[in-house]
């Protein structure tokens, strides 16, 4: 190509571009500060902002008294299409909000002035919130809607609004009064540190209601009159989600209060202050579910309103700008019997150590009571306690012995003690003599003969150990129960002194009492029990394996849904034959064992076995205490941490239990 068309082809360029310079109405120049704009107030700080006859900072603070009631929810603002006047636009700013459950959404008008060679925002509340005017503030008020029921079997209502009084000093009604010597006296009759509520009493404005104590207006012994003697004092009626009674299911269902600050932090933003919560049990795992959304209000304000102004208006001078109508609760439906449940708690009131009952419906796995003793000091024994099962254990023996083709029948040698690799295992104290020897698989089971069932260990692997015990229902996930649990732990390896240790229930094997009434359950059923507690799991279900940190209290491990185990049933179920032989054991341990004391509980015929199992270094050492029983389409496990022999200990308590169930 020539120098000359070259240069041609240049001035054309040229007169182009100088062409579309002048078409150039500034329509980019107005773009580009609508989207800065927008990403600006989506951020809440518009101070990098050029404005029209405004100090950027003075129009950030303004931005940010407006929204401050929204903190820490944040729009998405976009900007629309540009429309230009000359030397002034118009821009659509869209607004969204997500506000609690709901959305806000809105579309004001900005405006943009240029100047020179800059294009400049005009500033305006308006821009912010349709028809907001200078001086103007949202503010936010939300309600939680009743917190929804906690059922039980039949729908029966375990948890719910039960009527309370709020017992407190009402500070305007202690005229000359002293308020120390009011809150002393107060403090004194309801049971609450003096000292400290004198202290809270003092400390509080002039207009104050303090609160002592909420008692449930159901039983209360402390009266009316009593509280109305004491100047100040005062009780107000109110309703509380409640069970029935103060310890009734509690380290299972959890409890209801205001949020801590540790909860409030935790919730990203779903939490504040003085909102109602759920803490541990099924009421903090179920939370989102039984607590619903709250209503939600936003309105536009002078920003020097004062809630008197409000109260004593005849029309509320606020107005509303956008609002989120209440979601519901919905109830939690659990398969606790609350009859059931409350024998459990009132056969274990007396036991000073940890201890447990577990009562389920082999047939369906329906959960019908767990409760854990005053010992447990609040912490649920029932399903997350981590114990060595003792003989109770033997039946997850027993079935490895039936699947290596013994029958209940077959001999095997019951001798006064036994010796493995150095170490001694014997029988419990005051084992029969006339049980030693070459005695039947059923009898050294009815009697718990330690060093049979440990002579056996060549014959019986570990890992068939494991897997009788998964057969049964045990070191399994329990994807139906809908609660925090530990279904057991039974090692696939183990040798010498540790696998006759797990011949008896000890080494390395742990099980919660909740897994030692499946293991029962599943000879019942003649098939291994899937437990179930919640029905309607819904919304707040962990998925299977995740960890949930119960309230850990005198020193209790926490644990997670489901142990390190494997993540399904076992691939071989124990049998209705299976079933049969053992069921046809643990009725020998009532009929011939040592747990004769069973044969009076009416009805159906009960199958048992006991358990015992040392732990700890004393000498002689301390024993968790173990029963398990069939009785009907029941199976109930009993525990006691330190409790002696489970025959002697565990025993009475299940008879008792057993007996008043009918």
């Amino acid at each position: 190509m020539g120098n000359s068309k070259k240069l041609t082809l240049a001035i054309i360029g040229l007169i182009l571009g100088a062409s579309l310079v002048a078409c150039d109405d500034g329509r980019g120049g107005a773009e580009s500060a609508a989207k800065q704009l927008a990403s600006a107030v989506a951020a809440l700080d518009v101070g990098s902002i050029a404005f029209d006859g405004k100090d950027s900072a003075v129009a950030n603070e303004q931005l940010r008294d407006v929204f401050r009631a929204l903190d820490p929810d944040k729009p998405t603002v976009e900007a629309g299409e540009v429309t230009l006047d000359g030397d002034t636009a118009t821009v659509p700013l869209n607004y969204t909000w997500k506000i609690g459950a709901g959305e806000w959404k809105y579309t004001v008008s900005a405006k943009l002035k240029k100047s020179a060679d800059k294009w400049l925002t005009v500033w305006d509340p308006a821009t912010l919130v349709q028809g907001l005017a200078d001086g103007e503030i949202l503010s936010k008020g939300s309600q939680s809607p009743q917190r929804a029921d906690i059922l039980g079997a039949g729908d029966a209502k375990l948890v719910t609004y039960r009527p309370v009084v709020n017992v407190g000093i009402d500070k305007p009604r202690l005229g000359s009064a002293d308020a120390a010597a009011s809150a002393t006296q107060l403090a004194e009759l309801v049971g609450v540190d003096p000292a400290g509520y004198a202290q809270q009493v003092q400390a509080s404005g002039p207009e104050a209601f303090v609160s002592a104590i909420t008692l449930r207006e159901e039983g209360r012994t402390i009266t009316d009159q009593q509280i109305a003697a004491i100047p100040g004092a005062t009780g107000i009626p109110a309703t509380l989600p409640l069970a029935p009674s103060r310890t009734f299911a509690r380290a299972v269902l959890g409890s209801v209060g205001e949020a801590s600050a540790e909860q409030i932090e935790a919730s990203d933003g779903s939490l504040t202050a003085g909102d109602v919560t759920g803490t541990g049990g099924l009421q903090q795992q179920y939370d989102a579910q039984l607590r619903g959304t709250d209503a939600v209000v936003i309105r536009a304000q002078r920003a020097d309103l004062a809630q008197e102004e409000i109260r004593t208006a005849g029309t509320d001078p606020r107005r509303v700008v956008f609002e989120v109508a209440p979601t519901p609760g919905t109830p939690l439906r659990t398969t606790l019997d609350p009859s059931l449940q409350a024998l459990a708690e009132t056969t274990l009131e007396k036991v000073g150590p940890a201890s447990a009952i577990v009562a389920l419906r082999p047939s369906t796995g329906a959960v019908l009571a767990a409760a854990s003793g005053p010992g447990s000091n609040g912490y649920n024994t029932a399903m997350l306690g981590e114990y060595a099962p003792g003989s109770t254990f033997k039946m997850i023996d027993s079935l490895a012995m039936l699947r290596n083709g013994m029958t209940p029948d077959s001999k095997v040698e019951c001798t006064p003690t036994l010796n493995v690799n150095g170490r001694t295992f014997k029988n419990s104290e005051g084992y029969p003599a006339d049980s030693l020897g070459s005695v039947t698989l059923r009898d050294a089971f009815a009697h718990s003969c330690n060093t049979a069932f440990i002579a056996a260990r060549d014959k019986v692997t570990q890992a068939q150990l494991e897997a009788a015990a998964m057969s049964m229902g045990v070191a399994v996930e329990a994807p139906n129960l809908g609660a925090a649990a530990f279904l057991g732990s039974v090692p696939g390896e183990a040798e010498g002194t540790e696998h006759a240790a797990s011949m008896i229930g000890q080494g390395k094997v742990l099980v919660s009492p909740l897994a030692a009434a499946i293991m029962a359950g599943s000879v019942a059923k003649g098939a291994p029990v899937s437990p179930q507690l919640v029905l309607n799991p819904g919304a707040g279900a962990p998925a299977a394996g995740t960890t949930l940190e119960p309230s850990a209290e005198a020193g209790q491990p926490s644990s997670t849904v489901t142990p390190e185990a494997p993540s399904k049933a076992s691939d071989r179920p124990i049998t209705k034959e299976e079933a049969a032989a053992l069921s046809d054991m643990m009725r020998a341990v009532v009929t011939s064992g040592h747990a004769g004391f069973l044969s009076s509980v009416p009805g159906a015929p009960v199958g048992a076995k006991t358990g015992t199992a040392e732990f700890g270094n004393e000498n002689p050492p301390k024993t968790h205490a173990w029963i398990v029983a069939v009785h009907g389409d029941l199976a109930v496990a009993v525990f006691v941490e330190e409790g002696g022999l489970g025959a002697t200990t565990s025993g009475p308590l299940l008879k008792e239990f057993l007996t008043a169930a009918g």
